[in-house]
């Protein structure tokens, strides 16, 4: 497979490159979960001699366990092919599924939107010869406690938020075929890409700019909500909350004929508006005319880029009043290297661009717009914080930086997870050394290679753990494994770059 390789640059917002690769090929679909409850959780069957089979299974388990212990091993992850996908080779998760040998081929046609490197049941990943990622953690459930993804989305993901885990607990019991989990899904994004999100609620002031500018947007929200927008004390906390929460629930209970009639008004709108900035040629004004000149609305800059969310949003699923989410959400586009967390209980919706995304061990999501998928309308409202304001928007801590190789390390404020990512120059190498937890290694950049690094006493290892590095490939490295060096060759033309995912190991309460 080519790919595109870059020199390293310094500076961390320019950490990434957006490097595409073009290979043609058809999907396979990935082969069904191993099920590791079977044996530990099956009815207690004790013998003649009263031994209880279940124990001796999971007995067996754990030996097995230990025998793998200590050792590198590569990967092949799950696939989701969601209708919000970039389509063919132009995605990196079908670029990355093909290196990986999780699909044979890839179809043109068709959207690859997620790449899932964990033991989530929903979509484990496997060993090279086939044997379940979770027969060789080392834990009672053999559950990694985080899920590291690969996303390419060519279009809007559904608004949406993820519970906490009190919450998480009483969906997954009252329905457990839409809710499939019981845990909580804090997530961290680190953009590949330029990436375009909605993150958080806009602050009630821009919104109630919104109200007034949007006449359409307004008729979709009852007149007491809007009055709680324009009565809130700026200094009250709490009413504030209460305002936000009234207008969000108005909103998204609004009669979808109301709203579906609404949003095409406010459409053609923005369309009439967007033609009057354009000059005869078509080419657009840099400064807009006043509104004392030409009559036209002068836009602020967060205003016209929500009009164009927008219009944006409307054509990807026309009719659907989450098209006018970009006026109550925070809008933003973030560049390659840039990260940004989102607790539980926040709504958000990805809208465009490819991402590393590294996650507690959980799918929980719930929706209310911009998707045909199951809708949750009222659980969301009862659930979301009603916080106002975007995430922080944040580059990685520099780990670690010596001729040729540097780290930056994300790390977000949950126990479950962080992400180091390591560029290693051409002719350069990184010996990582072992951790006391297990950790998942996956190349996002450039060409490179591992082995296992001699011991104290200088004496090489019983493993060599030699695997090539291109992107798409990952490795799962056992606690305490031995150090192992990635290498860059001279002759490259650019930078190794990996992503290692592990439990937080920076924590604090």
């Amino acid at each position: 497979m080519a790919e595109k390789l870059i020199e390293t640059i310094s500076n961390p917002r320019q950490l990434f490159s957006d490097t595409l690769a073009v290979d043609s090929a058809e999907k396979e679909e990935v082969a069904a979960p191993t099920d590791l409850t079977d044996s530990v959780n099956s009815p207690i069957m004790r013998s003649a001699s009263g031994s209880t089979l279940a124990s001796t299974n999971t007995n067996d388990n754990l030996r097995e366990k230990s025998k793998r212990q200590g050792r590198v091993y590569r990967l092949r992850p799950t696939v989701k092919q969601y209708a919000w996908g970039i389509r063919g080779a132009d995605s990196r998760v079908a670029r990355f599924a093909l290196e990986s040998g999780t699909i044979e081929s890839i179809d043109l046609s068709a959207p690859y939107a997620e790449l899932w490197i964990g033991t989530h049941p929903s979509g484990p990943s496997k060993l090279d010869d086939g044997t379940a990622l979770a027969l060789v953690v080392e834990s009672a459930d053999g559950q990694l406690p985080w899920l590291l993804k690969v996303l390419s989305a060519g279009k809007a993901l559904s608004i949406q938020a993820h519970p906490d885990k009190t919450t998480a607990a009483q969906l997954h019991l009252s329905n457990p075929e839409q809710y499939k989990d019981s845990n909580h899904k804090p997530e961290m994004a680190i953009a590949l890409t330029p990436f375009e999100a909605m993150c958080g609620f806009r602050r009630l002031s821009e919104i109630a700019v919104n109200l007034r500018r949007h006449r359409e947007f307004a008729n979709c929200i009852d007149v007491q909500a809007q009055l709680q927008v324009f009565t809130a004390s700026p200094v009250d906390e709490k009413e504030q909350r209460e305002a936000l929460m009234a207008l969000f629930q108005s909103f998204m209970s609004c009669d979808p004929e109301v709203s579906k009639v609404q949003l095409a008004a406010l459409i053609k709108k923005l369309r009439s508006e967007q033609s009057k900035s354009m000059r005869a040629s078509g080419a657009k004004h840099i400064n807009p005319p006043n509104n004392d000149v030409s009559g036209v609305y002068s836009e602020s800059p967060w205003e016209r880029k929500a009009a164009r969310a927008v219009l944006r949003l409307a054509e990807q699923f026309p009719g659907d009043a989450g098209a006018m989410a970009p006026l109550f959400l925070n809008y933003l586009l973030i560049a390659p290297g840039e990260s940004f967390f989102m607790a539980a209980n926040e709504p958000h919706a990805y809208v465009a661009g490819e991402i590393l995304e590294c996650m507690a061990c959980s799918d929980n999501v719930v929706r209310a717009g911009l998707t045909p998928k199951h809708k949750d309308v009222q659980n969301l409202v009862d659930m979301l914080t009603y916080t106002m304001g975007g995430p922080d928007i944040e580059f990685g801590i520099l780990e670690h930086q010596v001729p040729g190789t540097h780290t930056l390390r994300y790390t977000p404020p949950v126990p479950e997870f962080e992400v180091l990512i390591t560029t290693v120059e051409p002719g350069y190498s990184y010996t990582m050394e072992p951790i006391q937890v297990p950790s998942v290694l996956l190349c996002v950049e450039g060409m490179g290679s591992t082995k296992s690094a001699p011991g104290p006493d200088g004496e090489e290892p019983l493993r060599a753990h030699e695997y090539d590095l291109k992107p798409g490939i990952s490795l799962f490295l056992t606690p305490s494994s031995i150090s192992l060096v990635l290498s860059c060759h001279e002759s490259f033309n650019g930078p190794l770059r990996v992503a290692r995912a592990r439990q937080n190991l920076h924590f604090t309460l």
